[in-house]
């Protein structure tokens, strides 16, 4: 049975944690490493758009009661759920995705979180590598729904404020039990320099430099997916890709000792 590598991208809005999130996925599908599990978890939800495929449900527009009232006879509750996740899966070439949306009307993220929780045991053993584009606040993280993530990456642009906010999601981070060796900073779009904000001195898992054809393709709405594999996002973020491999397969060792 597959022991699938976790990897949770946070970082501050506007830094491009889903874009690194699908460029990540698309490394991976390339190297090989299939099928990948995208989990986008932050209620801005738009990992499906870069990743070049469509949504039609996702686990928050999913309601509690159908899930006590509308069982079919001779299915169990387990059962259902498992069905009901499959209808909310998203299948494309090399990845899946689940989405979780926006939970229902007024209500809060309580079911939504315990679904994911109980979908994520049900599928996990099928998938090499889970990528979850997480929110900057990391309740998914809080609320044990992802479990502790094997690898915790925190998206910053060069600037302070970016930096201040890493520093941040690293104390809650370590707060919440992930060990500071499990994390590591990623800068994206950096250009000349990286501000003096005092997050740490030690080298991020990757650069990712300003990149034209990722700009264009967020102004014209296409997927970020589809960047051609020239580009300098592109060939940073697979050699990240190469850097994790190493990392999950060193784990693996690990735990089969």
């Amino acid at each position: 049975m597959i022991t699938p590598f976790t990897i949770a991208v946070a970082g501050k809005g506007g830094t491009g944690k889903t874009t690194i999130s699908s460029l990540l996925v698309r490394a991976l599908i390339k190297l090989g490493k299939t099928p990948v599990l995208a989990v986008d978890a932050d209620p801005n939800a738009n990992f499906h758009e870069a990743l070049g495929v469509q949504v039609l449900e996702n686990l928050g527009g999913m309601r509690e009661d159908a899930f006590t009232k509308s069982i079919p006879a001779g299915m169990t509750r387990t059962e259902y759920i498992r069905f009901r996740f499959y209808q909310v899966l998203v299948e494309d070439d090399g990845f899946d995705l689940i989405s979780m949306g926006r939970p229902e009307g007024t209500g809060c993220y309580c079911f939504a979180n315990d679904l994911l929780n109980s979908c994520m045991r049900l599928l996990e053993r099928d998938y090499e590598f889970i990528i979850i584009d997480s929110e900057a606040g990391m309740e998914h993280i809080s609320r044990g729904t992802i479990g502790i993530p094997d690898l915790l990456l925190i998206v910053s642009d060069p600037g302070a404020r970016g930096l201040r906010t890493a520093s941040r999601i690293i104390t809650i981070a370590l707060d919440l039990g992930i060990s500071r060796s499990s994390m590591h900073l990623v800068f994206n779009r950096y250009k000349s320099g990286i501000a003096q904000a005092g997050v740490s001195n030690e080298a991020p898992l990757a650069v990712i430099p300003y990149d034209p054809a990722v700009e264009a393709a967020d102004l014209a709405a296409t997927p970020v997916s589809l960047v051609p594999d020239d580009s300098p996002s592109v060939s940073v973020v697979r050699e990240m890709a190469l850097k994790i491999i190493e990392l999950a397969e060193q784990k693996e060792k690990t735990r089969v000792k």
